[in-house]
């Protein structure tokens, strides 16, 4: 096993999508993936080396800090419900 695969895995033993929440992540990266690529020009897709690249710099910029921010709320939220019964 690669250490991306090994990655990947250790990251998914920590909860298990549903199905359905499976299907909801692919649908929306799907929605992600046109709006990035209806603000990439088309010099930067002929090659993969070149798609891989802008793929992250862009997840880099507009995705993951959104992602980010989001997970770093939710512990205090789930520790004020828990809190509040």
């Amino acid at each position: 096993m690669g250490h991306q695969e090994g990655r990947i895995k250790s990251l998914r033993l920590g909860a298990s999508m549903t199905p359905e929440e499976e299907q909801l992540l692919r649908e929306h990266s799907r929605a992600i993936a046109k709006i990035l690529y209806k603000n990439t020009s088309s010099e930067q897709l002929t090659s993969l080396a070149k798609i891989e690249e802008v793929v992250r710099s862009q997840m880099q910029e507009y995705v993951i800090p959104k992602v980010g921010i989001f997970l770093s709320k939710m512990p205090q939220e789930k520790a004020k419900d828990t809190n509040e019964k």
